[in-house]
């Protein structure tokens, strides 16, 4: 069980409007979004596509709902492009997440990502050598440390598609990076889609954990995307990821080793489905009892 003194709920608007695809949820508002999220009892939330860009604009909007931004996705290409191209806006990204309430930004370093692409996800896939891993090393402890400046957290998401999804990608990646500056963003449905126990991986480096991303996956579907070769996108068109307790993914000892090592941060409820099949007030609900239930919070 997680305490909920220490640990905080908060949501994803992905399963309202969906940034890669953005004709999935379409149809769904920010003003919808929000204010479901805090009828479904959320506290925080993620940012999305349709957030006002207007930090004040945005702030105000959620502090009538009671929510707090927890965390926004930022894309680095420490790999592919000058240190200085990602650490401007950087810079800017933090200051305006700080404002909103969060002390953690999620990177993920995007240079010759597959994630977006239509091609199949197990397939062709990029692999650093030596002096990309360097690079990105070297840069994400650059990164950590301005972060950690302005009393903020580094954390980075391993992610399906891209430079760092495998077990052993994650390994050298906790290696090579400073424990006080580059934290780790625990998404147990990417880890189960990419064949990894997430709990084995959890074990390993929950002292190291900013934030965590409760994703269940399905696996029958995430078997039939991969036999069928389909792009990372096209499988969660076909239902891949859903909400925690609708899936195959064990939440039981992910709870219990973020409960027993007294884990301190958000837990977000993170599932990209198509909102036409998946209604997302439903889903947030239906994830809302079940970690009540389930997790204690």
């Amino acid at each position: 069980m997680l305490d909920s003194k220490k640990v905080s709920l908060g949501i994803a608007p992905i399963g309202w409007t969906n940034d890669d695809m953005p004709d999935l949820g379409k149809e769904n508002t920010f003003e919808q979004c929000v204010s479901e999220m805090a009828l479904a009892g959320y506290a925080g939330c993620e940012i999305g596509n349709k957030f006002p860009a207007d930090r004040e604009v945005l702030k105000r909007a959620l502090d009538l709902r009671g929510l707090t931004v927890c965390n926004q996705w930022f894309s680095t290409f420490l790999i592919s492009r000058p240190f200085e191209e990602t650490a401007g806006p950087f810079e800017e990204k933090l200051d305006t997440l700080k404002y909103l309430g969060a002390r953690v930004i999620g990177v993920s370093e995007q240079s010759y990502s597959i994630q977006g692409k239509k091609q199949p996800i197990f397939e062709g896939k990029h692999v650093m050598d030596d002096r990309e891993w360097n690079l990105l090393c070297e840069g994400l402890n650059r990164l950590g440390k301005i972060a950690n400046d302005r009393q903020m957290k580094l954390t980075f998401h391993h992610h399906m598609g891209t430079v760092v999804q495998d077990e052993k990608e994650i390994d050298r990646l906790m290696a090579h990076t400073d424990p006080d500056m580059v934290y780790l963003l625990f998404d147990s449905g990417h880890l189960s889609f990419c064949g990894i126990d997430p709990e084995k991986i959890l074990n390993r480096y929950v002292s190291r954990v900013g934030h965590v991303h409760l994703k269940d996956l399905r696996s029958s579907v995430a078997a039939e995307a991969k036999a069928k070769r389909l792009s990372f996108l096209d499988g969660v068109r076909g239902g891949t990821f859903t909400v925690p307790g609708d899936g195959d993914v064990d939440f039981k000892p992910i709870f219990e080793i973020l409960g027993g090592r007294g884990y301190e941060g958000w837990v977000v409820v993170e599932a990209e489905q198509d909102p036409a099949k998946a209604n997302p007030f439903e889903y947030a609900k239906r994830a809302r009892a079940y970690l009540r239930a389930a997790a204690g919070i």
